[in-house]
């Protein structure tokens, strides 16, 4: 694909078709307003499902990612469609018809997702993501799965979904450049080499009290998260323009430390507390340096 993808969080499904509608529209002003205009090619719409009670930001029940992609696309122009799935509540023949939706719909990638982190690998009635990405290769092309590249044990992990049939993984919201290193050793270990979506994420000011951002990148008892926990906290306490540079800087690295390990690449950009005009500011500069191939 090697595209630029942002990421459109489906509005509360008490907000009916008329919220859709107008965040389409306020998405498609920002871009037109920040420059960003035909870069963006993908939206990448997650199926959200309700998680911890601790999670800062209550989660209400959302609109369908179909019936969001559905509204939505008209008023952002010519885009085509990611999305994440959770596989861990269909079984195989619910999970197959939902598949073909999407992709009846124009979605060109999949990600499959597992279980939300209050519960167990392997738990849920469904169908755990490895177990998905063998079973629907001839119906999902672009099957993804969602990378972490500073859980332990992760380069076993995503060589194993690999080995079932990914062809991308989706970072986790990138807040070092441990990216790097991952790829590098991933690399230089396996023959894969699946695209990676890098997925960086906008700190608002907000963040300093609401701490979202905080809680979405956790692993407690990992120090590699801590740093980045700390980085996310002094950025939120910065000025606009200096968590711009910062974040900007940041994405400089990683994409200095990966472009050339032979990774087909595409950038996908995130405002976890909401499309907004800072947002897609930080987002216009990151690609002034830098943009992936097709884009």
């Amino acid at each position: 694909m090697e595209t630029i993808a942002l990421e459109l969080v489906p509005p509360d499904q008490d907000g009916g078709v008329e919220s859709a509608v107008e965040e389409g529209r306020k998405v498609a002003e920002s871009c037109r307003t920040s420059g960003l205009g035909d870069r963006i090619q993908h939206l990448m719409i997650p199926g959200l499902i309700a998680e911890d009670d601790d999670r800062p930001v209550e989660i209400k029940q959302k609109m369908d990612t179909l019936d969001f992609w559905h509204t939505v696309r008209p008023e952002i122009g010519d885009v085509k469609g990611l999305c994440t799935q959770v596989t861990a509540f269909h079984n195989r023949e619910e999970l197959g018809e939902r598949l073909s939706s999407l992709r009846n719909a124009g979605m060109e990638g999949i990600a499959f997702v597992g279980v939300p982190r209050n519960m167990n690998d392997g738990e849920g009635p469904g169908m755990a993501p490895t177990d998905a990405l063998a079973e629907f290769k001839d119906l999902v092309p672009n099957r993804g799965v969602i990378l972490i590249p500073t859980r332990e044990g992760e380069h076993g992990r995503f060589n194993f979904k690999c080995e079932r049939g990914a062809t991308y993984g989706m970072t986790q919201l990138l807040y070092s450049d441990s990216i790097v290193g991952f790829l590098k050793e991933f690399a230089q270990q396996t023959p894969h080499r699946p695209e990676i979506l890098l997925s960086f994420g906008f700190v608002p000011g907000a963040e300093s009290k609401a701490k979202l951002i905080d809680w979405l990148i956790q692993d407690p008892g990992n120090p590699v998260v801590e740093q980045e926990q700390e980085f996310v906290a002094r950025l939120a306490e910065k000025s606009f323009e200096e968590r711009k540079r910062q974040l900007v800087d940041l994405y400089k690295r990683v994409i200095d430390g990966v472009h050339d390990l032979g990774f087909p690449l595409s950038v996908h950009l995130e405002a976890p507390y909401g499309n907004s005009k800072p947002a897609f500011e930080t987002f216009a500069e990151m690609l002034d340096y830098w943009s992936p191939k097709n884009a």
